[in-house]
């Protein structure tokens, strides 16, 4: 592997630079080694794009990587405790296993499930497809299923490839609208930019309009922007009564429109269905303020539009994605300077991920046909295909995943993995999915392995690739995924263990540089290695990006009809709710990433010891109860018991609980100490628990109702030492 020079001899301090890769935006690092220990991280000043940005989860990483807690060596469960074995050992297990399950029972006996971190690891995707080709399993999951494969979906439909997803041009915007996102605690899923917040003020300070729609005045609209105080999971009724409200009034640009988009009657024929005076209760603004924000947003110079996981993770987040990028296009906003542009990388992603005129791939089951969304299957229906499914999932290897705290309704989640003939988990650390393992392998992490930043291809405001090295060897017996991986494959087609037959990691990220005339040895050569690519023009999204058939925006895609269809049926069951009805939101805090972090103890402070249940003063004294009342949450998939912390940033109604907390094991120290409960276990899951056309779970606007209970020992002892 090619190495960086480093500037000091083996007995003084040295400095590398490396990336961060817990987001999309790749944010540069610096870090400082002696004896062969990372010392130190800071932000890299000389990075050409990031320019000295860090934020404090990346930095945190440091934490991570020193933790005595992560795990060292391959572990065999047996009993309740957990021995340490050779590797050898454990690849013949697992191949010996594996091999057992498939001749006992077929193929589709195993299961694979792949957690967000492999996002951002270049070299574990192509190692872990290598492995499912090899086993022959079509029953894969992933948990892009939990908060994004809606949007892989619908620009599928609407663009031709799953890699299409335009970006907003934040530093000329003149109005940006922006729908379940808080940047100043998530940053931007799905753009690329180092400093979100940053950009956003200094829009403000040119004059730019953000408003923020969102049940919640989240802690990005406090003096960046206005706020559309919504209901939840009512995001596709206001786009589509801002969108009817431009084709009534006549603001559609007609020349970008004809130009670019194909199907418009259609698309007009569907949102007039919801003009803003029918759907103003629904979605909690009055028809006027609905009508002002498509005047505006249609008025507008320039105008953009984003949209994140608040809206992702409710019943309708493919139909809102559609949707964001027909207003963008039918008020001439889409593929131009100031509005939503595709942001190029150094590969051709969109042309990777175009579906060359092919439907959409379904797989029969027995519980119908079920789509895969870039090889996934809904995550919500694992645990059924391992309890209820006539030809049972028996073996599951989970890669980087914590299916347990990811996936609704827990306590099946537990069942299925109590059931499996075998667990094999692949990780950094214990987990609580990991605690049912039989077999439970070591990985590297980021500062372990050499990288390049792949999770921002096609996503870029301003588009670079850079290449790390592994900073330092890794520690105790710990291996990267993609070698993991190939050993695995080894140990099942039951080849003999041999290091020089191990795949070059780095082989196909090398062909892919070579589209942008650059290569692993060229970036690692250079003084700081990265090389800043040319920025396309906005334009070029018509011009050569988009992938459907005709070179045109699909505006109502025959694919989506049925998604289309089950709009009016969710529309009135929202307008039958009885009033007063509580809906649990996913709040998001600056101190974790989905199940991150959780045995970071600098990042335990005061106000994130656990995850209480927000709630809006009004609805907590409605029902006679105190800031820090201990309750009981509960609906009909489960109930837990927490305590309440009033926050008034909340709509009336509306009740919040940050979700991926529940590590209860002794194994993370910190997290166990910390260990808060696990809100997944309100979530459904099963058959209708997910959005048919893009495979989402459910899991944002979920009814649910409370009642005041005893107090939990922890909030005694919470409150003995306030």
């Amino acid at each position: 592997m090619p190495t960086q020079e480093t500037s000091a001899s083996m007995d003084q301090p040295e400095t590398k630079r490396t990336f961060c890769r817990v987001c999309e935006p790749s944010c540069g690092l610096i870090a400082t080694l002696e004896h062969g220990e990372i010392k130190s991280i800071k932000p890299d000043k000389e990075h050409p794009v990031t320019k000295g940005f860090a934020c404090h989860k990346g930095l945190a990483v440091l934490d991570i990587h020193k933790d005595p807690d992560r795990l060292r060596w391959p572990l065999r469960k047996n009993g309740d405790t957990f021995e340490r074995i050779s590797w050898e050992t454990a690849a013949a297990t697992v191949g010996e296993q594996l091999r057992g399950l498939q001749a006992r029972y077929g193929n589709n006996a195993l299961g694979v499930y792949s957690g967000n971190p492999l996002a951002f690891n270049s070299t574990a995707g192509p190692a872990i497809s290598s492995f499912v080709s090899a086993i022959g399993s079509r029953r894969n999951f992933s948990s892009g299923t939990q908060d994004c494969a809606n949007k892989f979906a619908a620009s599928e439909a609407v663009f031709g490839s799953s890699t299409i997803h335009p970006v907003p041009d934040i530093q000329e915007t003149d109005l940006m609208l922006i729908l379940g996102a808080n940047p100043r605690v998530s940053h931007m899923s799905f753009v690329s930019i180092a400093d979100p917040v940053a950009e956003l003020r200094a829009a403000k300070k040119r004059g730019a309009r953000l408003i923020f729609v969102d049940p919640r005045q989240n802690e990005s609209v406090t003096g960046l922007g206005e706020l559309r105080q919504v209901k939840p999971d009512s995001d596709v009724y206001l786009l589509s009564a801002m969108l009817a409200h431009c084709f009534q009034e006549g603001l559609i640009d007609q020349a970008a429109t004809r130009a670019h988009g194909e199907n418009i009657g259609a698309l007009e024929a569907f949102v007039t269905q919801y003009p803003a005076e029918r759907v103003a209760s629904v979605v909690g603004l009055t028809a006027g303020e609905i009508r002002t924000l498509a005047s505006d947003f249609a008025a507008a110079d320039k105008a953009s539009i984003y949209m994140s996981t608040g809206v992702n993770m409710g019943r309708q987040g493919a139909v809102a994605y559609w949707l964001i990028y027909m207003l963008s296009l039918v008020t001439g906003n889409l593929g131009r300077a100031g509005g939503n542009r595709y942001a190029n990388g150094f590969y051709p992603a969109a042309k990777a991920g175009a579906t060359r005129g092919q439907p959409p791939r379904y797989q029969d089951s027995s519980f119908g046909k079920l789509r895969t969304v870039r090889g996934s299957l809904p995550g919500n229906l694992m645990a059924d295909m391992i309890l209820d499914d006539p030809d049972p999932i028996r073996g599951l290897i989970v890669i980087s995943g914590n299916p347990l705290l990811s996936i609704g309704n827990s306590a099946r989640m537990q069942a299925a993995l109590e059931q499996l003939e075998f667990l094999v988990v692949i990780d950094i650390y214990p987990s609580a999915t990991s605690d049912f393992a039989d077999i439970t392998l070591p990985a590297t992490d980021m500062f372990e392995r050499a990288d390049i930043n792949l999770a921002g291809l096609g996503l870029q405001h301003k588009p670079f690739v850079q290449f790390t090295e592994a900073l330092v060897a890794p520690g105790f017996e710990r291996k990267p995924e993609w070698e993991i991986m190939a050993r695995l494959e080894q140990a099942y087609l039951n080849e003999p263990e041999n290091d020089t037959e191990l795949p070059d990691p780095f082989a196909r990220l090398d062909h892919m540089l070579g589209a942008s005339d650059t290569s692993i040895s060229a970036l690692s050569a250079a003084l700081i290695p990265v090389k800043v690519l040319e920025t396309t023009a906005p334009e070029s999204l018509f011009e050569s990006v988009i992938q459907t058939d005709t070179g045109l925006v699909d505006c109502c895609p025959e694919t989506m009809a049925a998604a289309r269809d089950r709009c009016d049926v969710i529309f009135k069951s929202l307008s039958a709710e009885a009033t007063g009805q509580l809906k649990l939101i996913s709040r998001r805090t600056n101190y974790m990433l989905n199940s991150w972090f959780h045995n970071v103890e600098q990042l335990k402070r005061p106000k994130h010891l656990d995850n209480p249940l927000y709630i809006h003063p009004s609805d907590a004294q409605s029902r006679q109860l105190q800031d820090g009342s201990t309750v009981k949450l509960f609906n009909e998939f489960g109930a837990l018991t927490t305590r309440i912390a009033f926050d008034e940033t909340l709509r009336p109604g509306v009740v919040a609980m940050t979700h991926g907390w529940g590590n209860q094991g002794q194994r993370m120290k910190t997290a166990a100490k910390h260990a808060g409960t696990n809100a997944n276990v309100l979530l459904p899951s099963g058959p209708g628990s997910f959005e048919p056309f893009s495979n989402q779970s459910f899991m944002t606007g979920i009814a649910v109702d409370l009642q005041a209970a005893k107090p939990l020992a922890a909030d005694i002892a919470r409150r003995d030492t306030q």
